[in-house]
Order: structure tokens, then C-alpha cells, then sequence
């Protein structure tokens, strides 16, 4: 019989959600969830919850939301039970000495890259952008500095070609998912031992900015097709181009990922759709013909 394991889980975002899924679908489900707090959205800024919270009340899980971790008082919902376990998996947010103390077990962290490689906040659309062919997932133990813990399994795959950070953020997240129902029972009985990780092998990816989505219909077609994959949905990419006296902004939303190409390519010989602003999608030719008449 499986042994019954309280944790508290800590996520937000599509690769937490399928993680969270999977755990709960093999008999894990948290005690707690810990998620980011409500926040502005869409176009007239209303307060959302976080997709996980939402979830989270319609299984009467209970949540906690703090804006920060930092300093909260010792009657919290993490407080309030002895946790055998924490799990994280993309909360955006520093964990502080203190709570990684807390739990019996300590807090595990489900990590899309093949660790010490990509340690940071990106390490899905990087591997994208620098054009690589495989990625992994790894669980490690938190430790207060920067993915750094020491390593208890890890996971490697291909990258579809056609995967967009979007679509292999949910990948990751099952993956992780499946690792961890493989193991938690070892791990909480003492019998998987964490590995340190080669920290001479480090490399370090940096935070995702909405400007890196800006291209030119000039760039090579491989420069393209690899931004376009690490950069949806977000921020996504985006060009500017004269019309009719004016500086318009175009939303790129399809790019040829499969078709083979000459070096000398470029994004006009990609791009498949794109929306200009204030305009519905249409396809690349419709645009050429409509807005670069010369």
C-alpha cells in the first residue's frame, strides 16, 4: 500500500499544473498549495486568480498566497502542520532559509533542464533560442542558493521540432510529474540519496523580457524559427513596418518550423501568418500584398 506522504505543493503556470496533475492523479494530493497571488488581467485589468487556485478550490484543497515569503508569521498555513514534504515547481518566488527548514524531508523542486545546465528563470525558452535538440528535467533538493541543490534523478528527451516553450513547458511538467510518483516513496523511506551536482559545468540563463520579441523581416530564417519557439506564447514576436504614412506594429503567429531552407533564408521566407495592429490574422502573402507593395 502506498505510504500516505503530506506536502505542501508550491507553483504557478502551466508546468506546476501538469506536475500538480500528475501527482494527484497517482494518489498525491497535497495538503496545501501554495501559488502567486490574484493579479490584473486581460483587457480591463481584472483580478484573476492564479489557474491552480482556481483548481485548487474546486477540489477543496485549501491555498495560501502570499506576496512574499519573507517574514511570515509563524502561524501560517505552512506552520500550522509538521509537512513531511515540500514540492516546487516553477513559483517564481525566493524561498527563504527559513521555510526550506521546515518540512521533515525538505522541499523537493521539479527543474525543466538537465542541471547544472540552464540554472535560472528560462530554462525552457532557452534551450530553445540556443537551438539545442535536447532537454531533460531534473529533481533536485532546494538549497538557498540558485539551483544548486543536489540532484536525485534527472530525465532526458528530443525536442519535438515543432515545440514551442508553451507546449514543452506542459511536457516537463508531466514528465516531472511521473518522476516524482517514481520516487517519493525511496526518497521519504531514506533510500535515495541526493547527488551533488558538478558546479564547474553551470551555466546560467537570464529572465524572458517582453523587447526580445522584437525581430526583422530581414533576420535569417533560423534565427527566426528559434525565437519563435522559445518566445510563444510570450512575449512573442513582433516587427514594425511602414503603412500608409504610419509605423505599425505586426504580431507574428505562424513560422514554417519544418520545411527545409536555404542558409541565405530569411523571415519572409518563414513567417506563415501575422496580425498587423489593429487588423484580423491573415496570411503572409495577403500581408506582402496589402503592406509591402515595394
Amino acid at each position: 500500500m502506498q505510504k500516505e506522504i503530506s506536502y505542501a505543493f508550491f507553483g504557478t503556470g502551466a508546468l506546476a499544473e501538469s506536475v500538480l496533475a500528475t501527482l494527484v492523479r497517482n494518489g498525491y494530493t497535497p495538503s496545501l498549495i501554495v501559488t502567486k497571488p490574484d493579479s490584473p488581467q486581460g483587457r480591463h485589468m481584472l483580478m484573476t486568480a492564479p489557474h491552480i487556485k482556481t483548481w485548487a478550490d474546486m477540489k477543496g484543497i485549501p491555498t495560501f498566497q502570499p506576496a512574499s515569503l519573507r517574514d511570515i508569521s509563524s502561524n501560517s498555513p505552512l506552520h500550522a502542520e509538521k509537512f513531511d514534504l515540500f514540492i516546487v515547481a516553477s513559483y517564481g518566488k525566493i524561498i527563504p532559509e527559513e521555510i526550506l527548514n521546515l518540512p521533515k524531508h525538505g522541499i523537493l523542486n521539479v527543474h525543466p533542464s538537465l542541471l547544472p545546465l540552464y540554472r535560472g528563470p528560462s530554462p525552457i525558452e532557452s534551450v530553445l533560442l540556443d537551438g539545442n535538440i535536447t532537454t531533460g528535467v531534473s529533481i533536485m533538493r532546494l538549497d538557498k542558493e540558485m539551483d544548486h541543490g543536489p540532484i536525485l534523478v534527472q530525465s532526458a528527451f528530443i525536442i519535438p521540432a515543432e515545440a514551442t516553450s508553451g507546449t514543452l513547458e506542459v511536457s516537463c511538467g508531466q514528465l516531472g510529474g511521473d518522476m516524482l510518483v517514481q520516487i517519493l516513496p525511496s526518497y521519504v523511506e531514506g533510500n535515495l540519496i541526493p547527488k551533488e551536482q558538478e558546479h564547474s559545468k553551470a551555466t546560467v540563463c537570464k529572465k524572458i523580457e517582453k523587447s526580445m520579441g522584437e525581430i526583422k523581416t530581414t533576420d535569417k530564417a533560423d534565427d527566426i524559427r528559434r525565437k519563435f519557439r522559445a518566445l510563444t506564447p510570450w512575449p512573442g514576436l513582433y516587427f514594425f513596418t511602414k503603412h500608409d504614412d504610419k509605423q505599425i506594429r505586426v504580431k507574428v503567429t505562424g513560422v514554417d518550423l519544418v520545411t527545409d531552407f536555404e542558409s541565405t533564408a530569411t523571415a519572409k521566407d518563414v513567417i506563415t501568418s501575422v496580425i498587423p495592429e489593429g487588423k484580423k490574422e491573415m496570411n503572409w502573402e495577403s500581408f506582402l500584398r496589402g503592406y509591402e507593395k515595394n
